[in-house]
């Protein structure tokens, strides 16, 4: 079985999440796809509590036959990598072979990862091409210019208009149900 593990942030997830997901069954890419919301960045980056993260990605993805949500973060010890998420995946699903789902834009932090080289033996990347990367190494754009940071300032409560038109277009009815609940950007 081929597993294509997607981690991020996933705050919150957006409509390039969920088209990747898509993308990467349609291609034949994976026959499962494992979202993996990170439980604590490893570059410290500030996040939303992963409870709500991870209700909002069960609310955009669990309708996705062939993707599920992992919880595995929470349970490794923090700070955690990516090397370490593979290595415990590779435990809970020994007969798969694994590849890591990456966008272009990551291309350039590369190097920060902890032992990415490791990373790549065990999980070779998909790079997946997203519009507004200018990197030569990057695939053709597949996915929008769309990031999690962009759709948090649309929630802020003086956004106005255009960011609620952006809110409805590119944050899926139920993820955006899910930061009404929670009260979360605000």
């Amino acid at each position: 079985m081929q597993v294509a593990i997607y981690g991020g942030s996933f705050d919150p997830p957006h409509i390039s999440h969920l088209l990747t997901v898509h993308y990467l069954l349609a291609i034949g890419a994976a026959d499962l796809v494992l979202v993996v919301p990170v439980f604590q960045h490893a570059f410290e980056k500030k996040l939303s509590p992963f409870a709500s993260r991870l209700a909002m990605c069960r609310a955009a993805f669990d309708p996705v036959e062939f993707v599920e949500v992992s919880e595995i973060e929470s349970t490794l010890p923090v700070p955690n990598y990516t090397l370490n998420t593979i290595l415990a995946l590779r435990q809970e699903y020994p007969e798969a072979s694994f590849r890591l789902v990456v966008g272009a834009d990551v291309l350039a932090d590369a190097g920060h990862w902890h032992r990415f080289d490791e990373l790549c033996e065990l999980a070779p990347p998909l790079v997946l091409g997203r519009a507004g990367v200018d990197d030569p190494r990057a695939p053709p754009a597949v996915l929008p210019a769309v990031s999690s940071s962009q759709a948090r300032e649309w929630f802020k409560a003086s956004a106005g208009r255009e960011a609620a038109r952006l809110q409805e277009t590119l944050i899926p009815r139920a993820v955006r149900e899910v930061i009404e609940r929670e009260q979360l950007y605000r």
